[in-house]
């Protein structure tokens, strides 16, 4: 992977980057068009559906185990909302910790540029969904369920170290897996309405979000020092560890009457699972592979985060 200077502009394995200026003012038009407020949007007050999901049961960990295949229709269901509390609450976990490191991304750019104009107004989308997600567990009746400690506690170091590079890195995981199996979500009619109007709000946001971090992710591998790149690497692949790590709380099965060691292990051995993860995670590994962040040690620590075959 090479770095050409043509007028100023830089170019990876997958071509010319556009212009930062440029991406950040089309960012800017599409979110003046296509943000939504879902305090107004979606309608809070409208009753649990009965019979409905609150997520699809294919995405659900334990779909397709012999322990599936033992439980109810209900403790299916209820499995399935106590899975949605789980993965909000990893949501909004995770964009408090990506509204930080946007905040330090932007800390020494010009105030005036449309890069930092779209920062800051995708820092205003995620107080958004971290909202959102927090008003769906609540109405959905699950409790929160926070990351281990261990990680909680990692974050705060990862928010203080973290390289640029590394930051969109993260960015992306935490974002691209989800909304996959958000696309998933927000059309199957058999998903309670107010799970779908989150979705489809989060999923038409993000892609702004996507969009922003991969233009500058593949900046940052073609301009950061070498040793930052190799930081990145790095971190990213133990990142996608973590994150596989933490997708579900185990103490979903506890709550929903499962034994938790039997439901852990059989997740882990489940190849429906594993395939829905490597699928949710493909785009973005084809990505990253593209660009010269999963080589070495970093596929290797991908590997063995389940996300990568």
């Amino acid at each position: 992977m090479t770095t050409v200077t043509e007028r100023d502009a830089l170019r990876d394995a997958l071509g010319l980057l556009r212009d930062r200026e440029q991406v950040a003012e089309r960012l800017l038009e599409s979110s003046a068009k296509h943000s939504f407020d879902p305090d107004k949007e979606l309608d809070w007050d409208a009753p649990v559906e009965v019979g409905k999901w609150f997520w699809p049961p294919e995405l659900l960990s334990l779909y397709d185990t012999p322990l599936w295949r033992k439980m109810s229709e209900e403790q299916r269901m209820d499995l399935a909302r106590h899975e949605a509390a789980s993965l909000a609450s990893l949501g909004i976990w995770f964009e408090i910790i990506l509204m930080q490191l946007l905040v330090r991304h932007i800390y020494d750019k010009s105030l005036t540029s449309n890069h930092v104009r779209y920062a800051l107004t995708e820092i205003a989308d995620e107080c958004r969904h971290s909202m959102m997600f927090a008003r769906m567990i609540k109405k959905g009746g699950a409790p929160t369920y926070r990351v281990p400690r261990v990680y909680h506690n990692l974050a705060r170091v990862l928010k203080t170290v973290s390289t640029t590079p590394g930051s969109f890195a993260a960015t992306l995981l935490g974002e691209e897996i989800l909304d996959w199996m958000q696309r998933l979500t927000f059309p199957d009619e058999r998903v309670q309405t107010i799970v779908r109007g989150v979705t489809r709000i989060h999923v038409v946001e993000e892609a702004r979000h996507v969009r922003y971090a991969r233009e500058e992710l593949r900046r940052q591998m073609v301009s950061a020092p070498r040793w930052e790149r190799e930081l990145t690497r790095i971190s990213c692949g133990e990142a996608a560890r973590v994150f596989a790590t933490c997708f579900v709380n185990p103490q979903v099965y506890e709550n929903v009457g499962l034994d938790r060691r039997e439901a852990v292990a059989q997740v882990k051995a489940s190849g429906h699972r594993r395939e829905v993860m490597q699928s949710g995670a493909g785009r973005l590994t084809e990505f990253l592979d593209d660009i010269g962040v999963m080589n070495g040690l970093s596929r290797r620590l991908w590997r063995s985060s389940g996300l990568l075959a």
